[in-house]
């Protein structure tokens, strides 16, 4: 019974243990815990011992435990009372075994069911009792299992997945990639160029504006106000870029594009290397179709144009402009190309006055090593 009296009565020789095992902080918490019980509740103490709720407050626990450290200590001695008890039967062994691990990772990389586009916690913790891999399993213990492996079965990336040993991939990455190592030349300035199509949104009910713990809401219908193409021109050196917004983009409006940037924003300069990916709009040709032949041979004569590969669009710096530019501008209903414009001339102006430039890393020494698989086996 709890009310029975439990006297600690400790003999020098327990005492300095006590004291030893405290000084020292080498046991475990409990250990140490458990001495302070008895060296504080010894009636032997010099200044006297204290009472169990006293004690309890001191260590900030439960005066029960108090009390259970007296009775064992009377009951079973002092090397007991300090030990952890020993576990008279075998532990149970885990039911979530390495094997089982490796058997959840595997089926979570494996196609879904039929019916269903992915993988989901649940799904998976029924489907490996089915499999028998074991009889009853739960979804948080799924969790933990593919959070240990780093596996996240409802996310997916999409990225351009370049052919293996392909030379013409190779011959336009090398290419880009000089071009990208050459110092800057004010003569001869590298622009990439690169386009992207917008869908016009207009709300067919004005959003809720935002307010203290209640987000922006905006009514899940909208009126479709048709598309239009956004092209952008890059100098990564410079930190200059410019956008245009076209409602197509066919070879008249690529050919005027390239006017503009030759004519307006770089007039002085007698050529320009030009990075973009091979779109069948993106030649010389639509230039004799768009302008007549004296100004098309003119514009050709001040290009020199650089194509990326096929597959191989993240060679495209302006690639990353445009990835910033949909980040910080895009992300919203615009109903208007006349809306559009006006937003991307600010985001414009505002970037280039901050100058942000791309420093480009990657190099031909480093596609060698990194794309090993992507070049052809060569021969002796």
């Amino acid at each position: 019974m709890k009310n029975q009296s439990y006297p600690i009565r400790l003999t020098p020789e327990e005492q300095q243990t006590l004291q030893r095992l405290c000084s020292k902080g080498k046991a475990t918490a409990r250990s140490i815990r458990r001495a302070q019980i008895l060296l504080w509740a010894d009636e032997n103490r010099s200044e006297g011992k204290l009472r169990d709720k006293e004690i309890a407050q001191r260590l900030e626990i439960h005066t029960n435990t108090v009390h259970l450290v007296r009775k064992r200590f009377v009951e079973e001695g002092l090397q007991k009372t300090i030990e952890r008890k020993k576990r008279l039967t075998p532990p149970n062994p885990p039911k979530v075994t390495g094997e089982l691990e490796a058997r959840i990772l595997a089926l979570s990389c494996s196609e879904p069911p039929a019916g269903r586009s992915r993988w989901t916690l649940r799904l998976l913790a029924d489907k490996a009792v089915e499999l028998q891999y074991i009889d009853s399993l739960s979804y948080d213990t799924v969790d933990r299992i593919l959070k240990k492996g780093e596996l996240k079965p409802h996310l997916k990336k999409c990225w351009c997945i370049p052919p293996e040993q392909n030379a013409a991939f190779v011959a336009a990455m090398e290419d880009v990639l000089e071009v990208y190592h050459e110092p800057y030349d004010p003569n001869c300035p590298v622009i990439c160029m690169d386009e992207k199509p917008f869908q016009l949104l207009d709300e067919v009910r004005e959003p809720i504006p935002m307010k203290a713990a209640k987000p922006l809401r905006e009514d899940s219908e909208y009126e479709r106000n048709g598309t239009c193409s956004i092209f952008i021109f890059t100098e990564p050196l410079a930190g200059w870029r410019h956008v245009d917004v076209q409602s197509r983009r066919t070879r008249i409006e690529w050919a005027e594009q390239v006017k503009t940037l030759l004519d307006v924003h770089y007039p002085q300069v007698p050529k320009i290397k030009l990075v973009m990916d091979n779109l069948n709009t993106h030649s010389i040709a639509s230039l004799y179709q768009a302008f007549d032949p004296a100004t098309a041979l003119r514009l050709a004569k001040r290009l020199e144009i650089h194509y990326t590969p096929k597959h191989g669009s993240w060679l495209n710096i302006a690639e990353i402009e445009l990835s910033v530019m949909t980040r910080q501008c895009l992300g919203r209903r615009v109903p208007s190309m006349a809306k559009l414009s006006t937003e991307l001339s600010a985001w414009e102006s505002s970037r280039n006055q901050r100058q942000k430039g791309v420093d480009w890393q990657f190099t031909t020494t480093d596609a060698r090593i990194k794309l090993k698989r992507l070049y052809p086996q060569f021969k002796d």
